[in-house]
């Protein structure tokens, strides 16, 4: 296997970044978290900006944390992702979100959080260091638009690869609803591992919690679809 450096990095980008040509595509990159709110309201405007991003709850800057937005040829948002890195300290993760799980909530709803919680699965006990935290992921278009274009695997091995060039994390993870989980979505986005049941979230005055899937990879995880053939990955994900 091939252990990728600076020198083919470049490469894997180039290629990304191909596809994306082919259908129109345009990135654009910041840490400017009251400008990608604004970008969000104007691609998005049913979306309201996630906890876990919003400067007026965390001290986001360029050393920690990033955005992406993706236009189509129209100049129309048609994706959004985002990057953070977390403070974890010297806590393995499971004790860090047990303690604040609350700060990663779905966004827009009315959480009670007294009855919501999360459950740490095996993975989540191993996991400590650099932990970069993976979301916002969205994409859109008319609907059968990007469908089974294989965009999604190649968005999602693009935020990996910009976590590996700006914080070469010993992890990145991020949560994921239970349908959206069984729909492949996480296997399209790329990542090898994935946790069930890990948080469970109550609606105010409901009685059926939401259910979320925690997903991982590790830095060699990473490493390891980094260095699949593009076109190997775009075919399993079509």
């Amino acid at each position: 296997m091939t252990i990728h450096t600076a020198n083919n990095d470049s490469f894997i980008l180039a290629a990304s970044l191909d596809l994306l040509k082919q259908h129109r595509i345009s990135l654009q990159t910041g840490s400017d978290f009251e400008e990608y709110r604004t970008l969000l309201e104007q691609g998005r405007p049913d979306h309201e900006l996630g906890a876990p991003f919003d400067p007026r709850l965390h001290n986001l800057n360029a050393s920690n944390a990033v955005w992406v937005i993706g236009r189509d040829e129209d100049g129309t948002i048609m994706h959004a992702q985002a990057l953070r890195m977390l403070d974890t300290g010297a806590l393995p993760l499971s004790e860090y979100l047990r303690r604040r799980f609350h700060e990663f909530p779905p966004s827009g709803l009315d959480i009670d959080y007294e009855r919501s919680r999360y459950r740490a699965g095996p993975g989540a006990h191993r996991i400590r260091g650099r932990v970069c935290y993976h979301g916002e992921v969205w994409m859109g278009g008319a609907p059968g638009k990007y469908r089974g274009s294989g965009l999604s695997c190649v968005l999602g091995r693009y935020a990996f690869l910009t976590a590996m060039q700006l914080w070469a994390p010993d992890y990145v993870i991020g949560f994921m609803p239970r349908p959206v989980a069984f729909k492949g979505f996480a296997e399209r986005q790329g990542y090898m591992h994935a946790e069930p049941g890990c948080l469970r979230w109550f609606l105010r005055g409901g009685d059926k919690p939401l259910e979320g899937f925690m997903v991982y990879m590790s830095n060699e995880d990473i490493r390891f679809v980094l260095d699949m053939p593009l076109s190997e990955l775009i075919a399993q994900a079509a």
